[in-house]
């Protein structure tokens, strides 16, 4: 038996009845062979993990636009957190662990330059809209490998497309784990984030939330996953009580700091980057890199400035809108 082989036949040992097995997979879009050492499941999460989208995670806002400080969030250090607490849940759920890490890291690929403003500008100026989980898909199944994209197994497709609130469900329980994932990830450690740039105190959460939840982001995050362990089974979800104070938390959160004009009084000026990139890039579809030329030419101006654009960084939009819109100083 190869090692891959072994592997599989642990999981078929140990894995709940509920799991994915990556024996068992839908497959592919385009047949591969077989890696001799990882299964394919571990396979898509190395191929997302050495893709270009994944890299810029790291100069992409998670809330804050450009934070003075290291220790803010950003896209890639959110998704870290979310594939940690996505494992944890599905070792102690006894589900694929490498399945819900694959999810768990692509996630966000299809995220915008400067957080949900961004995001908003393109829903607001695309003809079709624009929503990060399905860019997220369109990343992994068009954009990356020189358009090829990543050829991964359906599973992994089906949770990336499934991880938003308002996206149905996904057909597999590692998917519906970094659902719940990651709102617990970005609630708790937006609240820190928060908390540090003096948007919040810690005084101002509910005194009945910290009642059911706990006071600290450790005990918060405890009390989800304890709860989401011991409520799961079929399916996986939390008791009545924890699950109104999740809501509730992700209310407060909405009131106090994603809709603070404090925190988000740049996001106006993010916006407007955006929509004027856009603009331009609609009309000038050959002044982008070729890749996304041929996109245009394929699928029309539109989508290829919308695939540039959300694939942007929040520092290279700012460079790309200044090299586009800012007078240079005249060298005489």
């Amino acid at each position: 038996m190869t090692f891959r082989e072994q592997q599989q036949a642990l999981e078929e040992q140990i894995l709940s009845p509920y799991a994915c097995l990556s024996s068992r997979t839908r497959g592919r879009r385009r047949p591969i062979e077989e890696c001799p050492i990882r299964t394919v499941y571990q396979r898509d999460r190395d191929r997302i993990i050495h893709c270009k989208s994944y890299r810029r995670l790291m100069h992409k806002t998670q809330v804050f636009l450009s934070p003075e400080g290291d220790h803010y969030r950003t896209r890639l250090t959110h998704t870290l957190e979310v594939v940690q607490i996505a494992r944890t849940l599905a070792r102690a759920l006894r589900l694929n662990e490498d399945l819900t890490e694959a999810i768990a890291q692509g996630h966000d690929l299809g995220h915008t330059p400067f957080g949900h403003a961004g995001e908003r500008a393109l829903n607001e100026i695309c003809p079709n809209g624009y929503e990060h989980s399905a860019q997220s898909v369109r990343v992994v199944e068009r954009l990356e490998n020189g358009g090829q994209g990543l050829n991964l197994t359906w599973e992994v497709v089906n949770g990336i497309a499934c991880h938003s609130s308002h996206s149905a469900p996904a057909k597999t329980l590692e998917g519906r784990v970094v659902r719940y994932s990651d709102k617990i990830a970005y609630m708790n450690h937006d609240i820190e984030d928060a908390i540090r740039a003096g948007i919040l105190s810690d005084d101002d959460i509910p005194w009945d939330l910290k009642y059911v939840l706990g006071r600290t982001k450790s005990q918060r995050i405890t009390t989800f996953l304890t709860d989401i362990i011991q409520n799961s089974g079929e399916d996986v979800r939390m008791s009545p009580t924890v699950e109104e104070a999740y809501h509730k938390l992700r209310s407060f959160l909405f009131e106090a700091v994603y809709t603070n004009p404090v925190a988000k009084g740049e996001e106006g000026k993010a916006m407007d980057i955006v929509k004027r990139l856009y603009e331009y890039f609609l009309t000038h579809p050959n002044q982008m890199p070729q890749e996304y030329v041929q996109i245009a030419r394929q699928e029309g101006p539109a989508q290829g400035a919308c695939d540039y654009i959300s694939g942007m960084s929040d520092r290279y939009a700012v460079g790309v809108f200044t090299e586009l819109f800012i007078p240079k100083s005249w060298g005489g």
